[in-house]
């Protein structure tokens, strides 16, 4: 296999080791059994998932970095995204995100930016259905911060991100509906 085969090879398998869809993140604190086997089985669905959908950002369930972990005790590992920039990560309270949530949840998102808004703002976000012409928008009163933000359709959604003169952009995917 030639060098440009190795890194594609590479590239897939970094892809699979680090990409999660299952339901939440391993409970801190958990056995490492646990938390290996979970990381196991959400990596292989992640993959397949992301291949499926073509939906750019990948959901990490690793530590938050620094200036995003604010108010989390410990080495706290909760699906997050980070934005293309590297100037916002959406922490996922809600994974998977649906677009019907039977559960009595709902679609809620800690946005933390790494610019920190220095006054109160908005959070401006326009996300646009992969392959469609539909468009949305939505506002977080105060800029980043919590949120529940919902989408009329079930597929992946692209998020171009404005708060306190920044941008950053990412996808999201919110599955059709959870049990």
């Amino acid at each position: 296999m030639g060098s440009w085969g190795r890194l594609m090879m590479g590239s897939v398998l970094l892809l699979t080791a680090c990409t999660t869809t299952g339901r939440s993140a391993t409970p801190v604190g958990a056995p490492a059994s646990t938390a290996s086997a979970t990381a196991a089985a959400t990596a292989t669905t992640a993959a397949a998932t992301t291949a499926a959908t073509g939906c750019g950002s990948r959901i990490e369930t690793g530590s938050l970095p620094d200036w995003a972990d604010g108010g989390f005790s410990g080495d706290a590992r909760v699906p997050h995204v980070f934005g293309a920039r590297g100037d916002m990560v959406a922490v996922l309270f809600a994974h998977p995100l649906a677009q019907v949530r039977q559960d009595g949840s709902n679609n809620k998102i800690l946005w933390v930016s790494r610019p920190a808004s220095t006054s109160p703002d908005v959070l401006a976000i326009t996300a646009t259905l992969d392959g469609t012409d539909t468009r949305v928008t939505r506002e977080v009163a105060g800029g980043p911060g919590p949120s529940i933000i919902d989408m009329p359709r079930a597929g992946c959604w692209h998020l171009e991100l404005r708060w306190g003169g920044h941008t950053d952009t990412m996808d999201l995917v919110y599955a059709e509906r959870l049990p």
